[in-house]
C-alpha cells in the first residue's frame, strides 16, 4: 500500500556496529552507501517525472541523471513502478504495529505509528510522498502495483490480528478490517495529493482513522 509502505517509526534504519559478520562497521558503510544509491535514483527519477511525465521518462534517462547505470537501477528497484513505490521505511510498517499493546484496536494501533511516521519525515520525504500521490491517482501501472502491495500489507495486519484475537488468519472479519484499514489510508493520501498537498496530512489521518473507529456511521 503506497502510504503504509513510506510510513515506519524511524526515517532510516540505524546501520549496526560490531567487530564482525553482518553487524561489522564495514557492512554498516555498504548499507549506507546502498540507501545513498536508493535515494539518488528515486531524486533522480521524481524530478524527471516532475519535467517530463512518467510515461515519457525511460529508466536509461533516470539512470543517466542519478549518474549510475540501467543495470544498477533495476537491482534497487525491479521495475520502474518500483521507484515510486518502495523507500527506505518499507518492512518496518509491520515493526511499528508489533509494538503497539496486543490489546489495543488495530485502528489506533495503525494511527499510532503513521502519525508517528508523519511527525518524524523531513520535507524532502513529504515531497516526495506528494509526488507520489499524485502519480498513483494519475498512472494507471503504478494504480496496478499499488494494488499488490496493498494486498501484501494487508496479509501482513491480517496475521497481525489473527495473533492477537486467536482467529484463523483468513478469517473473514479480520479480512474486511485489514483492507478496510489500507483502503481508508490510501483515500486520505489521495485526497491530500487532489487538494495540492496543501491540508495537514495528519489531520487527514486522523479524520480517516475515526471513521472507521466509529464504525462507518455518518
Amino acid at each position: 500500500m503506497v502510504f503504509a509502505r513510506s510510513s515506519a517509526t524511524a526515517p532510516h534504519p540505524t546501520p549496526r556496529t560490531g567487530s564482525t559478520g553482518a553487524g561489522s562497521p564495514k557492512a554498516g558503510l555498504r548499507e549506507r552507501k546502498k540507501i545513498k544509491t536508493r535515494q539518488a535514483i528515486r531524486r533522480a527519477a521524481y524530478r524527471l517525472f516532475e519535467e517530463q511525465g512518467y510515461d515519457a521518462t525511460p529508466v536509461d534517462q533516470i539512470a543517466e541523471a542519478a549518474e549510475v547505470s540501467p543495470s544498477t537501477v533495476f537491482r534497487y528497484f525491479p521495475t520502474k513502478e518500483d521507484i515510486v513505490l518502495t523507500d527506505e521505511y518499507d518492512g518496518l510498517l509491520e515493526e511499528g504495529i508489533r509494538a503497539r499493546p496486543a490489546d489495543e484496536p488495530m485502528v489506533e494501533s495503525i494511527r499510532q505509528v503513521t502519525v508517528e511516521a508523519l511527525r518524524r519525515f523531513a520535507t524532502a520525504d513529504r515531497t516526495e510522498l506528494a509526488q507520489r500521490a499524485r502519480l498513483v491517482r494519475e498512472v494507471p501501472a503504478i494504480r496496478g502495483r499499488t494494488a499488490e502491495n496493498t494486498a501484501r500489507d494487508a496479509a501482513m495486519i491480517s496475521a497481525v490480528l489473527a495473533e492477537r484475537t486467536g482467529r484463523p488468519v483468513d478469517d473473514l472479519e479480520i479480512r474486511v478490517i485489514s483492507t478496510a484499514i489500507l483502503a481508508a489510508l490510501q483515500e486520505a493520501l489521495l485526497c491530500w495529493g487532489e487538494e495540492g498537498s496543501t491540508a495537514d496530512l495528519e489531520d487527514l489521518i486522523h479524520q480517516t482513522l475515526d471513521v472507521l473507529a466509529r464504525g462507518l456511521t455518518l
